[in-house]
C-alpha cells in the first residue's frame, strides 16, 4: 500500500518565537527520490520515526555524507542533498536563531553551514524518548503535541539576543539597507554586521538575500509566471531571480519546480505568515 502523508502546524503560543512552524511527513511505497535542502532563514532539527535520514551531500562539501536519526543543521547558503529508497518518516522543526539560543542554549553562528547529529547537542536520551513518542502518538496532531511538550521543556532566557533578533525578523520581513536597520538598535552598520556575522554565521545582507530567495521560491507554483515571483518579491528581472536560484538551489526554478513540487518540504508556511514575527 502506498504512504503518501503531510502535514503542518504552528507550534504552541509559547514556543512560537522560537519555531516557525513543523512539518511532518511519512511516505513508503514511492519512487526512490532525492530532494534539495534550500537555504531558508531557520535552522533545520529533524527527528525520524523510522528509518535514518540519509544526507547525500552537506551544504559544507568537507562533510562526509551519512545517516541521522535526528539531525540539526545551521543555517546555510547551499543546498544539502538528501535521498531516499521510498520510505521516509520524521518531523522537521523550523528552530529560528533565537530558538537556538533559546531552546539549545548556543548561537546558531556555531552551527553554520553545518548538519550535526542532534544528539550531540541535546542528548541521547532526549532524542530517544522524542523519537520514542511521536512512534508512538496517533496522529499529527499528537505528534506535534509531543513537540510541544518536549522542546517546551527545554526553553531558556534569550534575552541577549533581542538586538539581533531584531534586525533579523526585520531582514525576513523587508528588504531594509543595511546603514538603516544599524539607526535603529542604534549601532553603526559595521558593529551589526558584526554581532549579525557573530550570532548567526551569516552577515546581514546574506540573510536579507537569503530571506528574500524562500519568500520567492515558497510563492513559486505551477502557472505562475516567474517574472511576477521577480516583481513581487524584490528582484530586478526574472533573470536576478533564476541567478540566486542557481546559486542558493544549484539548479533553475523550472527544475526546482519539477522536481521539488509536492515533496514534503518544498511548500512549508513562509516566515512571513507567522505572527512571531510582527
Amino acid at each position: 500500500m502506498t504512504v503518501d502523508e503531510y502535514a503542518q502546524a504552528r507550534p504552541a503560543a509559547p514556543l512560537r518565537p522560537f519555531i516557525g512552524f513543523y512539518s511532518g511527513y511519512r511516505q513508503n511505497g514511492l519512487p526512490p527520490g532525492r530532494h534539495r535542502g534550500l537555504p531558508s532563514p531557520y535552522l533545520t532539527l529533524i527527528f525520524t520515526i523510522d528509518d535514518p535520514l540519509v544526507v547525500a551531500a552537506h551544504p559544507d562539501p568537507r562533510q562526509t555524507p551519512g545517516r541521522f536519526d535526528a539531525l540539526l543543521g545551521g543555517l546555510h547558503l547551499t543546498p544539502a542533498l538528501i535521498t531516499h529508497d521510498g520510505r521516509q518518516s520524521g518531523v522537521q522543526v523550523a528552530l529560528s536563531p533565537e530558538g537556538c539560543r533559546a531552546l539549545l542554549g548556543l548561537p546558531a553562528a556555531e552551527l553554520a553551514n553545518l548538519d550535526v547529529d542532534a544528539a550531540a547537542v541535546l542528548g541521547e536520551r532526549f532524542v530517544g524518548e522524542i523519537r520514542e513518542r511521536l512512534a508512538a502518538a496517533p496522529d499529527w496532531p499528537a505528534r506535534f503535541a509531543v513537540l510541544d511538550t518536549m522542546l517546551g521543556s527545554l526553553t531558556r532566557d534569550a534575552s541577549g539576543f533581542h538586538p539581533i533578533g531584531y534586525a533579523y525578523r526585520r531582514l525576513l520581513r523587508h528588504d531594509v539597507p543595511i546603514a538603516e536597520l544599524a539607526g535603529e538598535v542604534g549601532w553603526s552598520g559595521r558593529h551589526l554586521t558584526g554581532r549579525f556575522r557573530a550570532e548567526l554565521g551569516l552577515r546581514p545582507k546574506e540573510a536579507a538575500r537569503v530571506a528574500r530567495f524562500d519568500r520567492a521560491r515558497r510563492s513559486i507554483r505551477p502557472g505562475v509566471r516567474l517574472a511576477d515571483v521577480a516583481a513581487t518579491h524584490g528582484y530586478a528581472d526574472q533573470s536576478h531571480l533564476v541567478r540566486d536560484f542557481q546559486a542558493f538551489a544549484g539548479c533553475s526554478p523550472t527544475t526546482w519546480l519539477a522536481d521539488e513540487f509536492g515533496f514534503v518540504q518544498a511548500l512549508p508556511l513562509s516566515p512571513g505568515d507567522d505572527e512571531s514575527h510582527d
